[in-house]
Parts: structure tokens; sequence; C-alpha cells
């Protein structure tokens, strides 16, 4: 478990990989946000995306499951907002992402000596490289012991 006191400025890690399946997309997408493109092969094939591509929602619901999983566990007390959320590309129904994060702030709390909060600048990169999304994350995380 890290805690606020353990997660320094330019602490990096990479969170960790998701294989995408068509299956997988539609099913998603039936359920959350069914969009021709994302359901349909042949309607994405004629839409702006040219093929099927798994939806946004479905990139951060993987977010959210490879952070739980993360071997580096985070003392999170709650999640205060995502920021900045910029879809580059598409994530293609056959894609396999990876999860990264760097921490660009530390702040203990003023108020509250056993919490402080954190800002993780997060990317999900294709394995060839080409950056899918990137957001800021904004997280309440405790201490391992109080400041005095």
């Amino acid at each position: 478990m890290l805690f606020h006191e353990q997660i320094p400025v330019g602490y990096r890690s990479v969170i960790g990989t998701w294989q995408l399946n068509p299956d997988d997309v539609i099913a998603f997408a039936r359920a959350w946000d069914p969009q021709p493109f994302h359901v349909d092969a042949d309607a994405a094939a004629e839409s702006v995306f040219g093929e099927l591509v798994a939806s946004s929602l479905h990139i951060f619901a993987i977010c959210t499951r490879l952070f739980f999983d993360h071997e580096d566990q985070i003392a999170v007390m709650a999640m205060l907002g995502k920021d900045k959320i910029r879809l580059h590309q598409p994530a293609r129904a056959w894609d396999q992402l990876i999860y990264r994060t760097e921490c660009i702030a530390n702040t203990p709390s003023a108020t509250r000596p056993d919490r402080g909060v954190i800002v993780l600048a997060d990317e999900v990169v294709r394995d060839s490289g080409e950056t899918v999304m990137t957001q800021e994350v904004t997280l309440m995380v405790r201490r391992s012991a109080p400041l005095t």
C-alpha cells in the first residue's frame, strides 16, 4: 500500500495493460453506449472511424479496473476530480492498451493531518505507442501516520 508521503512528484508507474476484443467492445457498448460505431462492425466501417471502436466509457472503466488491480495500491480515500480528459485517438476493437501514470502534484492537507492530495497525469496508449487518452486525476490519499 502506498501512502500519501510515498508518492512524490515524479513517481511513475505502468498501471497495467488491457487487450480489447470485438466481443467485449460490443457487449460493453450495448449496455452503456450503443452508438452504431461501437456495436455494429458494418455501421462502424461507414463511420468517421472506419472500424469498430471502443466507447470512451469503456476506456474509463478499463482504467478504473487496472488502477484497482495495480501492484502499487494507493491508499485512496476519495477521487476528487478528473480533469483535462482528452481522447486523442480511438481505441480500436483489437488494440492492446497500456495505462501509465505520473504524480504531478502532492500536497499534504492543511487541516486534516491524516491525508493529502495528489494529482496524477494519466496516459493510455496503444502498444504501438499512439496516445489514446490523457487525463489528470485528483485523489485524496491517506497518510501512513498523521503529521504532527
